[in-house]
């Protein structure tokens, strides 16, 4: 009875510690769901990459699917259009050294995408003066994800 009790405890470990670490890879453990294995990051696409510069209308959270930590989106007015531009993970966006304000004037590079049955833009990059905010790799990982930094 021993013996049972004590194989099923360690079968019992071995799969939290097997769960837990794919669970990591895909991003959905540390990253809030944030990561490339989210269904969320798996809207970016590379070949929706554009540029566009407008005001900063309303900086707000949004979350972008349940379960997941929330996200901070610009709304931005261009021209054309006003549109949510969606910047990342709040707890990562809180951490940059990037200042920006209703009625700044930016310019954003971004992935547009359909979501929640509207357009918006996924940036990879928000420039504001000088200032710049890198969010994205040049081959389409998300900075906060670790896979940027390689």
């Amino acid at each position: 009875m021993r013996r049972i009790k004590v194989s099923l405890l360690i079968g019992s470990v071995l799969a939290l510690f097997m769960f837990s670490d794919s669970y990591a890879r895909m991003g959905m453990w540390n990253s809030g769901g944030w990561g490339m294995g989210g269904s969320y990051c798996g809207m970016y696409n590379n070949g929706t990459v554009e540029t566009i510069t407008g005001e900063v209308m309303k900086i707000d959270k949004f979350f972008p699917s349940r379960g997941m930590h929330n996200g901070i989106q610009l709304i931005v007015k261009t021209d054309k259009e006003t549109i949510p531009v969606q910047l990342g993970p709040a707890w990562y966006i809180e951490k940059q050294d990037f200042k920006i304000a209703v009625k700044d004037k930016i310019t954003v590079k971004g992935s547009r995408i359909t979501f929640n049955g509207k357009p918006a833009i996924i940036a990879t990059e928000v420039k504001n003066g000088d200032a710049v905010l890198k969010l994205w790799s040049d081959d389409g990982y998300p900075l906060w994800s670790g896979q940027g930094w390689r």
